[in-house]
């Protein structure tokens, strides 16, 4: 008999015993069989016996003695440890988790054999394998001394990367300690909800806007104040007092918006007037199709202004790699709360980064997918074309908004179902309203395309096309 079917018989019997003391089968004090007759019932040899009291002996339910059998030991059998209720107990949650129960409940992943256009995803064969591989690589050769924990701000070398391909870029003038590196733009935006936030406070957030930035808000405490946005971004003449605001100005998520000049001033100068703190989620600011790059939020007003980046939208979501620019009186709150709640961001997945930056690496695959993610993009364009559909927000970003002419916002939910019947996924515009808010009565839906192929995109956008002629 080899080792692994001694092990499995010993685990074997172990269960057996320990059924046996809690069923009230063998009672406290009570003598369990020898070690040999127990090896004999069960075909086994007394090694895996001994070896399988000593386990229950480590665990409390045997005692033994030298010259004696083992025992049942004391506080234990069905007249000592009460059943199990047929029911478990309310759990007393804390009033964070009672507010996490409230958020609306993420639907549930398909897989859509024509076509799927959710926003986020990126295409596979997009990632740089052999880049990545290429500093992964060099990284894991260099093999420290000792294996540690990392500063919980982040590695040095990323943030030294990141401020200074943040000037290139995106035209923020930063040193090192003002960057935080985090698990992706949402534990970002959890961190920023909970250091600066009170329950209570509120804090402005667009209408129609990114879900989870409002869940991590609202999990804090917060209180939502939606604002309405146009084609020039949030709309600054509604600007109600509040802690703080949520902004996408690049590219307003979700209807693609440009926040104008006289806007950010607006904004600028209700957070002054307020002293308010203003987050802004850069999240996908490397795509701009039509025209330049325009200007981050934080260049002009760094104190008041807090910037989230990431690479999820251009390496890949599941490396879960973020970052903050923060004003250098909040550097140290923002990294004594990464060093209590996960320490730091993988050392291995910062430095490879870090790596790709400094080699210029990352700029040479951002400008490589950029071009793809046109390529999709005019595609989708060119397919939408005949279509009774009005486009929004196309010039930047990785998705872009389709109207339905002529379709009620009514029967939305009916045009979402007959194109996954057909294999496609659509994503409403209706779900990143408010709630309380009032909604476009036309349907709208939100497409995203990096993560297709042309042929996917052109064969979804053919099944809308036909659902829509029903």
């Amino acid at each position: 008999m080899g080792q692994f079917d001694e092990d499995g018989i010993a685990r074997r019997i172990v269960a057996s015993i320990r059924a046996r003391i809690d069923e009230g089968v063998w009672q406290p004090g009570e003598r369990l069989p020898s070690t040999r007759s127990f090896a004999a019932e069960w075909g086994a040899s007394r090694t895996t016996v001994t070896a399988a009291y000593g386990q229950l002996v480590a665990e409390g339910y045997i005692t033994t003695r030298p010259g004696a059998r083992a025992e049942v030991a004391a506080g234990l059998g069905r007249d000592v440890v009460p059943a199990a209720p047929e029911s478990a107990p309310p759990r007393q949650l804390s009033a964070f988790a009672r507010r996490l129960a409230d958020l609306p409940a993420p639907a549930p992943a398909r897989v859509f054999r024509i076509a799927d256009f959710r926003y986020g995803d990126l295409a596979g064969a997009d990632f740089p394998v052999l880049a990545w591989r290429r500093v992964m690589n060099t990284v894991l050769l260099r093999r420290p001394d000792r294996l540690a924990y990392g500063d919980p701000q982040g590695v040095p070398a990323l943030r030294r990367a990141l401020a200074d391909y943040l000037w290139r870029a995106r035209g923020i003038r930063c040193g090192p300690d003002r960057i935080i590196v985090v698990n992706g733009s949402q534990q970002a935006l959890d961190l920023a909800a909970r250091l600066l936030l009170d329950p209570g406070d509120r804090f402005v957030i667009e209408n129609p806007g990114y879900l989870l930035a409002r869940g991590a808000f609202a999990a804090a405490g917060g209180v939502a104040v939606p604002v309405p946005v146009d084609a020039e971004g949030l709309s600054t003449d509604r600007l109600p007092s509040a802690r703080l605001a949520y902004v996408t100005p690049s590219h307003q998520f979700p209807l693609g918006g440009v926040l104008s000049a006289a806007r950010r001033r607006a904004l600028l100068a209700w957070a002054r007037a307020g002293a308010a703190l203003i987050v802004e989620d850069d999240y996908d600011g490397e795509y701009r199709h039509d025209v330049a790059p325009v200007p981050a939020l934080q260049t002009a007003d760094p104190a008041r202004v807090i910037y989230v980046g990431t690479v999820s939208k251009t390496l890949s979501p599941a490396l879960r790699l973020g970052y903050l620019v923060v004003p250098a009186d909040l550097a140290p709150a923002f990294a004594e709360a990464r060093r209590v709640t996960d320490r730091h961001t993988a050392l291995i997945g910062q430095e490879a980064l870090a790596l790709m930056l400094e080699s210029g690496a990352y700029e040479r695959h951002v400008r490589a997918i950029r071009r793809r993610n046109a390529a999709r993009r005019a595609v989708l364009l060119d397919a939408l074309a005949g279509l009774p559909v009005t486009v929004a927000g196309a010039a930047t970003g990785l998705h872009l908004v389709v109207w339905l002419n002529g379709v009620p916002a009514g029967r939305e939910a009916a045009v979402i179902a007959a194109a996954a019947a057909a294999g496609v996924g659509l994503y409403p515009v209706s779900a990143l309203y408010d709630p309380a808010a009032p909604r476009p009565e036309t349907a709208g839906l939100i497409l995203g395309y990096a993560g297709l192929d042309p042929a996917a995109i052109r064969r979804g956008v053919a099944v809308l096309a036909r659902v829509l002629g029903r």
